[in-house]
């Protein structure tokens, strides 16, 4: 398991003015993502270093929204004037995922306006709409050079995520012990503030202008 993205949901001044804020503040130029059609929304990706990427996503006025799990997750999020909404692991095996939560993966697709096919499974978004502490899980079926990470190249990379709730439960929501951390791969720091909201409070990434934190 690793991390894979952190998505953000777009707020009052809509996706392309979000995305370019926060790519003002980090260094990177968004690239348009184009439309999930199964789950009612759409995104712009900022690239980051070590193939992984910063999603900015927003809910489309279409049925789809209403009834996807990503689609609710985001408009709750955009609801409430938008920010981080969850981030995302990308694991090898999702039968194993699959198991522990009692349900089937979904697949996710996604044509690009740079002509490609994306498609992946994915599970776990359910949990991501009340408890944005905790990553949903994702396997990508494209191959890796369509990873959005290698839309451009980039210099800023993830370094570190603040979480509310206690590390415990994301260690079991991962299936991971306090003994079995080997299983998690991941050279991003991790904060927590418990006894609070159990959200994604900010993200930190390093750039070529210093640490920022969103």
């Amino acid at each position: 398991m690793r991390i894979d993205h952190v998505s953000y949901a777009a707020g009052p001044e809509g996706l392309q003015a979000t995305a370019g804020r926060l790519g003002d503040q980090l260094g990177i130029t968004p690239v348009d993502g184009g439309v999930h059609p199964r789950f009612g929304t759409r995104n712009v990706i900022l690239p980051l270093a070590e193939d992984r990427y910063l999603e900015v996503v927003e809910a489309l006025d279409h049925p789809a929204s209403d009834k996807a799990p990503f689609g609710q997750a985001v408009k709750a999020r955009s609801a409430r004037g938008g920010g981080w909404m969850a981030w995302v692991v990308e694991v090898d095996d999702l039968t194993v995922v699959e198991e522990r939560l009692g349900r089937a993966a979904v697949d996710g697709n996604r044509h690009t306006p740079q002509g490609v096919e994306l498609e992946w499974k994915q599970i776990g978004v359910k949990n991501v709409i009340d408890h944005g502490n905790l990553p949903f899980f994702v396997k990508w079926v494209s191959p890796r050079d369509a990873h959005p990470s290698q839309l451009a190249a980039s210099t800023a990379r993830l370094s570190g995520l603040t979480i509310g709730g206690e590390p415990p439960v994301v260690r079991a929501w991962l299936g991971i012990g306090d003994q079995a951390e080997g299983n998690f791969e991941s050279d991003v720091e991790f904060g927590f503030v418990e006894d609070d909201e159990p959200c994604l409070f900010d993200v930190t990434f390093e750039t070529p202008e210093g640490a920022v934190t969103i």
